[in-house]
């Protein structure tokens, strides 16, 4: 299998290809056209700041791809939150794959949330194997509110969209490759798709 992860500068690329290697697989890391339209699946991470790994992703023309892709594609943190319409963080416009806007936590909580919680409301083969409130690694600012694309919730000053799905489209805001046996599970999953 062929699995592709988007290069375009933003972080966690390492612990992904890491994540793989444990169950087995290789990844490529790549930002050329073909090698990821031609994957069998497609790993979009994402660590940093949402309007400047945009402007990475338009100035490599990623943004034009990533849409058009027809293979099961995984969006995680960042990359889920670039899959959706818009983000408040840096006023970015994302890829429109999620009719969902992207929003900041009030001052009410301490931001980022950081660490561990429990999703709940799975709704997708993405989890087969996995209960509801099983606990996953976040580290995040803004959030996906709950939407029809939702198909895993989190509670964190509101309930708020942990995961999103559209066709072939999945976005999980938690770190599956690091959230230990769970999250490694959900990859799997994703593999199998």
């Amino acid at each position: 299998m062929k699995i592709a992860i988007i290069d375009y500068g933003a972080g966690n690329v390492q612990s992904v290809l890491f994540a793989l290697e444990r169950l087995g697989f290789d990844g490529i890391v790549s930002n050329d056209w073909n090698t990821i339209k031609t994957a069998d699946k497609v790993i979009f991470p994402g660590v940093g700041e949402a309007s400047s790994a945009m402007k990475m992703l338009v100035d490599s023309g990623l943004d034009v791809l990533i849409p058009t892709l027809k293979q099961p594609v995984l969006g995680i943190c960042l990359g889920m939150q670039l899959m959706c319409k818009h983000s408040e963080e840096g006023n970015t416009n994302g890829l429109g794959i999620f009719d969902v806007n992207v929003v900041k936590f009030s001052n009410e909580v301490k931001v980022p949330q950081m660490g561990w919680n429990t999703i709940y409301n799975l709704k997708s083969p993405l989890f087969e194997g996995i209960k509801d409130n099983e606990f996953m690694y976040l580290v995040h600012s803004f959030y996906a509110p709950l939407s029809e694309n939702t198909i895993a919730t989190t509670n964190y000053e509101r309930e708020y969209s942990t995961a999103l799905n559209c066709n072939n489209f999945y976005g999980v805001q938690f770190h599956p490759e690091k959230s230990g046996f769970f999250g490694e599970q959900i990859l799997k999953n994703f593999l199998n798709l």
